[in-house]
């Protein structure tokens, strides 16, 4: 249950370092989808003039980085999971846990305290300063829900292919 702590913690901090790194960078405008719809209008003329450079290549690298680095975190649960004898059930439930105790920061940290409580995007967008998008909590709760019904299937999934080791 510790490491499925520990691994849950880093998946936290990762998720930080990788909406940091990628609000920074901006490799790709298709990141500005999970902004608020009067955002993604203020920041369109700058995404379509973004040229290519090293900032977003790092950005991409980054990106990259962030989902091996989740999915390892998968991995090394599982492997430890196969060395200690785990049942598909037990390997489902530290899956769940990495994945809902991350969804839960996410909602709760990125999304709520982050987005709408501090002016963390604004300062890397000042053009959006004025928009309203940033106090609406909730605005992508369909696709928070798409994710929440999406974690239990990939919990199940995972435990089935490291149960048969």
């Amino acid at each position: 249950m510790v490491l499925t702590l520990i691994l849950s913690l880093i998946g936290c901090v990762s998720l930080f370092l990788a909406v940091w790194g990628l609000t920074v960078t901006m490799p790709t405008s298709l990141l500005a989808r999970n902004f608020p719809v009067d955002v993604q209008a203020c920041l369109k003329p700058r995404l379509e003039s973004l040229p290519m450079s090293f900032k977003r290549i790092v950005g991409w690298i980054i990106l990259i980085g962030f989902c091996n680095l989740f999915l390892g975190l998968f991995i090394f649960g599982g492997i430890d999971g196969i060395k200690n004898g785990y049942a598909f059930w037990q390997f489902f439930l530290r899956f769940f846990i990495i994945g809902a105790l991350v969804k839960v920061f996410d909602i709760v940290c990125m999304d709520y305290i982050l987005l709408t409580k501090t002016q963390f995007f604004q300062h890397y967008f000042p053009e959006t300063k004025d928009c309203i998008g940033w106090k609406q909590f909730g605005y992508n709760r369909k696709q928070q829900i798409r994710q929440c019904i999406t974690i239990p299937v990939c919990c199940l999934i995972g435990a089935l292919i490291f149960s048969f080791f």
